[in-house]
């Protein structure tokens, strides 16, 4: 039976995609990603489709595809992970998709912090506003965050200022992670809509109190 493999490609860089996902890629026939993943990816002899804000046409390129062979799906990050697995799951049975896991911007963005994100709380701000009990402050807390052009490094410190978190919680700015121009700014909410802003990249706050429990904070 032909099937879907939906492939995590990780934040950019392919020393961040696992093998797996590269063989299922480099052997497809049919090949479904984002423009800038087809043009990194894609070879020659392959059947494509550019995802675009027209997920419905995405959804019936892949079933009539079905029909004679299997569809690779890149997925940036991890498919679990706000990808367009949600999407896949609402038109195909769950029994004809394959998941390859990814290496998420969140994970990486956690890793270059050397921080553990067990007990980070995950929020996503790409084309959306997470509710307010998921933003409110609790003492010790870490957030993640994923953000788009709308919500950035500029207008998210204002919005957890305004549930709750200290001025002085530590903010790190990790952009274009796993890239040559990867960029990973320490700042505080108060200070960082001063800086110049950056969108498309992941956030993470870091409450004082977390830091002098977990023995000092970053040097």
């Amino acid at each position: 039976m032909n099937e879907i493999i939906v492939a995590g490609i990780g934040p950019g860089h392919p020393d961040y995609m696992l093998p797996a996902a590269a063989r299922a890629i480099r052997e497809a026939e049919v090949l479904v990603g984002g423009r800038r993943a087809l043009s990194q990816f894609a070879r020659e002899g392959q059947r494509t489709m550019a995802v675009t804000g027209d997920i419905a046409a995405v959804m019936q390129f892949i079933r009539e595809a079905l029909a004679t062979s299997s569809v690779v799906v890149m997925v940036s990050g991890d498919p679990g992970y706000y990808s367009l697995l949600d999407a896949l799951r609402r038109h195909f049975s769950t029994a004809c998709i394959r998941v390859i896991p990814g290496l998420s911007a969140m994970q990486l963005a956690f890793a270059r912090l050397a921080l553990p994100w067990h007990e980070a709380r995950l929020l996503s701000f790409h084309g959306r506003k997470p509710a307010a009990e998921r933003l409110a402050y609790q003492s010790g807390s870490v957030l993640g965050m994923l953000t788009d052009r709308t919500f950035t490094s500029k207008t998210i410190p204002a919005v957890l200022l305004a549930n709750g978190w200290p001025p002085e919680t530590r903010l790190f700015i990790c952009a274009r992670l796993s890239y040559e121009d990867e960029r990973i700014e320490e700042t505080t909410l108060a200070e960082a809509p001063a800086l110049p802003e950056t969108g498309s990249c992941i956030l993470i706050a870091v409450d004082a109190k977390m830091e002098e429990g977990e023995g000092g904070g970053w040097q």
